[in-house]
């Protein structure tokens, strides 16, 4: 049996399986997000211990021959969050997560002290405000008595590492979120440490996702009930692990996660960099592979506000027929044509990550007339959501990212709408998996690896990830191009007025 366990930011996922990556017990345990301020998000590594551990403890409760079968554990997590300790391993102050954007001036200082180019040739991005760098040079700045203190620095999911093994490691797929790595030699890079002021010394250990990183000690056993000396491998990112999970770990794969959010990720052989820094590159959770990944802001978030704001009727139907809301939207969004009635929708309101990294960009219907109903408003955000995602895809393509295969997961996949708009746009295949079990599935393979129940991660998928029938492009797919073309001419043309928006007070 394995043990995954995923770290995220409403709550923290573990799942036990067996060797067939069948799921035995589950738990989900959650925990509160902090703002202090307007744009900044904190969490307390406390309660991500506290919440593995109850997890654990549940799954093995359910499963009572686990605690004598588990090969291994491995983690999956939350990127980019700082957690900084003391030289005892304590928290010297909540952990600044992915989601936290006060660092716009340490951004700028990256790039004043590296140059923007040499930025993205060592990190294989550019400076951002979500990456742990900019973080820890905010606590520098701001914070310079506590930062005096730091005797370690470490992700969300290597704090719980250090909880169950007492090891200050790490791995190179989310280690690269960081900024602080040359990606292409998969090392930390003294050029950046330097020029950041940053001790080498508060850095964790760097392995290989599926390496062996530490075992559980006896305090951790005592405190969630596995085994002393049960092996724990480096795990991977929230996205790497979903990649491990879903068998994109071979080059010409990819996946599109439709959530709140919207991530396409795909491997390559080789590292591939966007030097216009549009999309992100980082290590595989594969050994001697790269990613390249987009993340749009605003997908499903999208499609529920409409459902919200605009769908009472849609709503009520729902209820009567005891289905969800968004298959009787999908139903009416079926009913309008391709291009719905020449109205395009783009969907940035949330601001906007890739391709167009600009927090003032706002949502915009363009064309909308007196015509339009419902069906044609739900379908113009479907198509704008499915834009948005070519338009990220394109990039990769510009950057000689093969993508031959597209697996499609998260709440958008179960739209038969929406998958077959994404096949048409995409121009290849779009397949969904048979059982979505993420990123702790992900983990839960890379321990099995390390513990040497599958010879490679790529083994792994092979043994346990099966997919349903894909869906193809259809005859429709000509008809979305001169709509498609004009969705890209939008951003440009609106880019002055959205920034004029922001600026009037």
């Amino acid at each position: 049996m394995l043990l995954g366990i995923d770290i995220g930011t409403s709550g923290t996922k573990t799942v036990l399986f067996d060797d067939a990556g069948r799921p035995l017990a589950s738990r989900t345990a959650e925990y509160p997000l902090y703002q202090p301020q307007n744009g900044w998000a904190e969490q307390d590594p406390e309660d991500w211990w506290r919440a593995a551990a109850e997890g654990i403890r549940a799954v093995l409760a359910a499963v009572p021959e686990a605690r004598r079968q588990i090969r291994g554990v491995g983690l999956s997590g939350q990127m980019h969050g700082l957690v900084l300790l003391d030289a005892d391993g304590r928290p010297l102050r909540r952990s600044i997560i992915w989601c936290d954007q006060r660092t716009g001036g340490e951004c700028e200082q990256m790039k004043r002290a590296v140059g923007e180019r040499r930025l993205i040739e060592i990190s294989a991005n550019p400076a951002t405000t979500g990456f742990t760098a900019a973080k820890i040079l905010w606590v520098q700045n701001h914070e310079p008595e506590l930062y005096a203190r730091c005797a370690h620095i470490l992700l969300p999911k290597d704090y719980v590492r250090f909880r169950l093994t007492g090891e200050y490691a790490t791995e190179v797929s989310d280690a690269s979120g960081m900024q602080l790595m040359d990606v292409g030699k998969r090392a930390w890079s003294p050029e950046l440490l330097e020029a950041f002021g940053i001790d080498s010394r508060l850095l964790a250990r760097l392995y290989e996702s599926p390496d062996v990183t530490g075992t559980v000690h006896a305090r951790a056993a005592e405190e969630t009930g596995l085994p002393a000396g049960v092996p724990v491998v480096g795990g991977a990112g929230d996205n790497p692990a979903a990649a491990v999970g879903t068998g994109v770990v071979r080059q010409g794969a990819a996946f599109n996660t439709i959530g709140s959010s919207a991530v396409i990720y795909a491997v390559t052989d080789e590292l591939k960099l966007d030097r216009k820094g549009r999309v992100h590159s980082l290590c595989a959770s594969a050994p001697g592979k790269w990613t390249v990944m987009s993340c749009t802001q605003g997908a499903g978030l999208s499609l529920k506000w409409l459902r919200d704001t605009c769908c009472a009727p849609e709503v009520e139907q729902a209820a009567r027929e005891g289905v969800d809301p968004y298959a009787v939207m999908d139903r009416l969004a079926a009913g309008a044509p391709v291009g719905a009635d020449k109205l395009l929708f783009l969907p940035y309101l949330m601001g906007e990550r890739s391709p167009h990294p600009d927090p003032l960009c706002r949502g915009v219907f363009f064309g909308l007339s007196a015509r339009h109903g419902r069906g044609s408003l739900i379908r113009a955000v479907m198509e704008g959501v499915a834009y948005s995602q070519r338009e990220c895809l394109d990039v990769f393509r510009e950057m000689g990212v093969p993508v031959e295969r597209m697996t499609v997961c998260g709440g958008g996949s179960r739209s038969p709408l929406w998958r077959q708009m994404l096949a048409d746009l995409y121009g290849c295949p779009v397949r969904t998996l048979q059982a979505d079990e993420g990123g702790a599935l992900g983990a839960a393979l890379l321990a099995g690896v390390g513990a040497g129940v599958y010879g490679s991660v790529g083994e792994a998928c092979d043994a346990v990830v099966r997919y349903r029938p894909p869906v193809n492009p259809s005859a429709d797919a000509p008809a979305y191009e001169p709509y498609y073309k004009l969705y890209r001419r939008l951003y440009p043309l609106l880019k002055d007025s959205f920034a004029g928006l922001a600026a009037i007070r």
